[in-house]
């Protein structure tokens, strides 16, 4: 083995936690990945820490907790302050590589109220040393390397995710732009050069971000229909009415939803569609993650011809989830599994191989796991805890039983504008916390919410009002307010003076 350490890390967007064929979805067509798992470790029930992605990958990329690094929706700038991933790694002398995204403002104070990248809904967080930006908003990188392969680009660009025929929505058509010129395309060629460029003995760090499988839900020919349609299974969700009455938020989600958010020109609310709809959006969802998978194989192909495979650490996961039709919902929000249940398969070279974890591991773990493994201090303010124990076949005795997440219902990008219902802009929070018994969500100006998950597994029925379950209440809000307080900002909170000097209570 070589003598330096590398680190894979694969970020997708929008891919749901139960979407691989390892853990036996019928629709996931997920080969590369499936191997990669043979070889390393698979999260079963791994979280995030919110949606949508600004706040997502905050928290990936420092270890933090919403509540810590407070970039609560797409557009509210990170604190320059924050210990991130990029800049201790390149502390290290490891050459921290991005190709992709990772939907960063930056501080204000920093960079200037007028600085260009606070008119985008993210730029790249400081620290990363730029191989391929995927621009979120006017996609102007890849549309560039599209035009310059030699396809005539339409009047709206965008409209290269519209179906070859028929109206916009839903369809079983492929969508306009061809597979060898798609954005998942894009993304592996760049990995692949990466690879083939890396100088030898120089460590390095690559966060490869893919697009796909985020809306607008259209996958190019041939993955369009390379999922058959009876694998893909039909939404999970109640009657309409059922769902709207869980919460006043669940109500406002149900009645405002725009399908133009999912589908290039798409038109109307998102809880019309009927269970077609929904079969082909998913089926169109499934066919992008093939798409990335067949892709993957290819870059793992790259790491091996090149000498790399034996001391690279890779890492595949997602920054948020997605509803997919269940609960009537499309996209990452509110508080249910589908947007905050995400993928993780680590592959250490020296790991046990095949193992599948169960126990719960969250976003935040993912940057001490990293950190760990190269050697490299974690700092004292991240919420997340290193991986290494279940990579070596161990569990810990003392592992977390619970995952948390937020989400705010301020929004974000593109729109400044103020929450629903009549709520205060600094009390649109909520958070979760999460067992394999219930979940509790506390809203800080709103009811919350209870699910009994041995008896409503699906989360149909809040249970919060209901007398019978009002010491299951009292226990989890206990235990979200315990939670909250054990993971404050404690960066120098260790620390003592004394007549003798500053004393470190942690050192041995």
């Amino acid at each position: 083995m070589a003598q330096h350490r590398n680190v894979l890390l694969i970020v997708t967007d929008q891919w749901r936690g139960d979407s691989l064929g390892c853990v036996g979805h019928p629709a996931a067509l997920t080969p590369n990945l499936d191997a990669l798992a043979r070889e390393g470790v698979t999260f079963r029930t791994h979280f995030g820490q919110s949606a949508p992605c600004g706040p997502a990958r905050a928290s990936l990329l420092t270890g933090l907790y919403v509540m810590n690094h407070r970039v609560v929706a797409n557009g509210v700038p990170l604190d320059d302050r924050h210990a991130t991933l990029a800049r201790e790694v390149k502390r290290a002398g490891i050459d921290p590589a991005l190709i992709g995204y990772t939907t960063t403002t930056a501080d204000p104070r920093r960079v200037g109220m007028s600085d260009p990248g606070q008119r985008e809904i993210g730029d790249v967080m400081d620290g990363w040393r730029i191989v391929a930006h995927f621009d979120e908003v006017e996609y102007r990188n890849y549309l560039s390397w599209v035009a310059g392969q030699g396809f005539a680009l339409p009047d709206r660009p965008e409209d290269i995710w519209c179906p070859t025929e028929g109206p916009p929505g839903p369809t079983a058509r492929p969508s306009r732009i061809p597979a060898d010129l798609s954005d998942t395309a894009w993304s592996a060629e760049h990995a692949v050069s990466f690879l083939r460029s890396t100088r030898p003995n120089r460590p390095w760090l690559l966060h490869l971000g893919f697009y796909r499988p985020h809306p607008p839900f259209a996958a190019p020919a041939p993955w369009h229909d390379a999922v058959p349609g009876q694998n893909v299974p039909p939404a999970l969700r109640g009657a309409l009415e059922q769902e709207a009455e869980q919460h006043p938020v669940m109500a406002h989600f149900l009645a405002t939803q725009k399908r133009s958010t999912f589908f290039e020109r798409g038109e109307g609310l998102v809880t019309p569609l009927t269970e077609q709809d929904i079969r082909l959006t998913r089926r169109s969802y499934y066919g992008m993650i093939a798409e990335i998978d067949h892709h993957l194989g290819a870059v793992f192909a790259e790491l091996r011809r090149t000498g790399q495979w034996d001391n690279t650490l890779i890492i595949f996961t997602s920054d948020h989830g997605e509803q997919l039709g269940d609960h009537h919902l499309l996209g990452k929000l509110g508080w249910f599994d589908q947007s905050y249940h995400l993928p993780l398969i680590i592959r250490d070279p020296d790991g046990v191989h095949g193992r599948m974890v169960d126990a719960p591991t969250e976003a935040v773990d993912l940057m001490p796991t990293m950190l760990d493994w190269l050697g490299l201090p974690v700092p004292r303010a991240c919420d997340g805890v290193s991986l290494a124990p279940f990579l070596a076949g161990e569990t810990p005795v003392d592992w977390r039983d619970a995952v948390h997440f937020e989400f705010d219902l301020r929004g974000g990008w593109p729109h400044a504008g103020v929450p629903p219902l009549g709520m205060a802009l600094d009390k649109a929070g909520l958070c979760v916390t999460r067992t394999a018994d219930w979940k509790y969500v506390h809203f800080a100006s709103l009811p919350p919410i209870l699910y009994d998950r041995r008896t409503d597994p699906g989360e149909m029925r809040n249970v919060a009002a209901d007398p019978a379950y009002a010491g299951l209440l009292v226990q989890a809000a206990q235990r979200t307010l315990s939670w909250r307080l054990n993971h404050a900002d404690r960066t120098l909170t260790h620390l003592c003076t004394t007549p003798d000097g500053l004393v470190d209570r942690l050192a041995g």
